[in-house]
């Protein structure tokens, strides 16, 4: 079977569905991963930002890239690379009909200059990847192909196209993460405690002011991760039930998340008068908890008891100048190590 795109002896021969954005006719079509390198070469560096169509390649990025299509050979995942094409072209439609005149091929002079307009880090991924694993040139990869207008054009479809890119939430990249170990962990670990599954927000990294939930997963996870610090080499199912044993006896010492759990009183108001159920805190507890879990393997649960004799109001005067700031709860290492430090301190550790 032959190579999409064909190539003749004075042209490539892309197969191509035709669409229209903006008034301009556009293709999408498809090319195999070891034809990238000629398709695109990379812009030159060396140009001026002004002179050229996107931004300049980050070289850090790529090997991020690269390791993750390695690593995931069945089931990576990439979105398709938009470009321009500096060229006479001719669209050849299959037939007639309204559909089939949607359909057909392209044909683009071989001294054609394509432009990526969105994907190089992308492109050049493919290209480190393909070093490792040359299976991969025979897996192909989608494009949407636009008439190159200029590099006034081209410079602001690139901006056009991060207009409106949004960084995945970082608890929702955990929720929504099924290949990742950590991942994986921490969502079965709320789903063990009563507390963590009824009151933990999975989707968004921050709460409103009027959210009924106590806890994000993200915070969740920075402070399972870090209770479980030492067991790196354990498997899953044991460090599940660790981290849920020790959730589950927080919880039950946290008089106000037991209060919420039940309906007596609301998560904004808990979130409002108290610090307990802030990421700092949920993180001081956890670091805590490793070392205990450490030294402590059999008792760890009744060094823990003390937490009850704890004023967690934010009214409490302890707080001031250690962990409170203008936005409410610190976030800070140095207001961590404080945390840390006088929670030892309540607990004769």
């Amino acid at each position: 079977m032959s190579d999409f795109p064909m190539i003749s002896s004075f042209e490539y021969i892309l197969p191509v569905i035709r669409g229209i954005q903006a008034g301009r006719e556009y293709y999408v079509s498809m090319c195999p991963v070891r034809l990238l390198p000629k398709l695109f070469p990379i812009q030159g560096e060396e140009l001026a930002p002004e002179k050229r169509s996107n931004r300049s390649l980050n070289r850090s990025r790529v090997p991020e890239i690269a390791k993750y299509i390695i690593n995931n050979p069945r089931n990576y995942a990439l979105g398709a690379i938009a470009a321009s094409i500096d060229a006479k072209i001719t669209f050849e439609p299959l037939g007639n009909e309204a559909e089939s005149r949607k359909i057909g091929r392209l044909r683009v002079p071989m001294d054609a200059t394509f432009t990526i307009n969105d994907g190089q880090h992308r492109r050049v991924a493919y290209q480190m990847a393909l070093k490792e694993n040359p299976e991969l040139g025979y897996e192909t990869v989608a494009l949407i192909l636009y008439l190159d207008l200029g590099l006034e054009r081209s410079q602001q479809m690139f901006a056009d196209f991060n207009r409106f890119q949004v960084p995945i939430d970082a608890s929702l990249d955990i929720l929504y993460q099924h290949r990742e170990f950590k991942a994986n962990l921490v969502k079965a670990v709320v789903q063990r405690v009563e507390v963590l599954r009824c009151l933990t927000e999975m989707e968004r990294g921050t709460l409103s002011t009027k959210s009924d939930k106590l806890f994000t997963l993200n915070s969740i996870s920075h402070a399972t991760l870090s209770l479980l610090v030492n067991y790196a080499g354990v498997d899953m199912e044991k460090q599940v039930e660790l981290a849920a044993n020790f959730w589950k006896v927080i919880s039950g010492l946290m008089a106000e998340w037991e209060l919420v759990l039940r309906g007596r009183l609301t998560a904004a108001k808990v979130r409002q008068d108290y610090v307990h159920c802030h990421e700092l805190v949920l993180s001081s507890l956890a670091i805590i908890g490793a070392d205990l879990l450490e030294v402590y393997p059999d008792n760890w649960r009744e060094c823990l008891a003390g937490l009850q004799e704890v004023d967690w109001s934010i009214s409490n005067p302890d707080w001031q100048g250690h962990i409170l700031c203008k936005s409410g709860v610190s976030k800070s290492k140095v207001s961590l190590g404080w945390m840390k430090g006088y929670l030892q301190g309540r607990l004769g550790l």
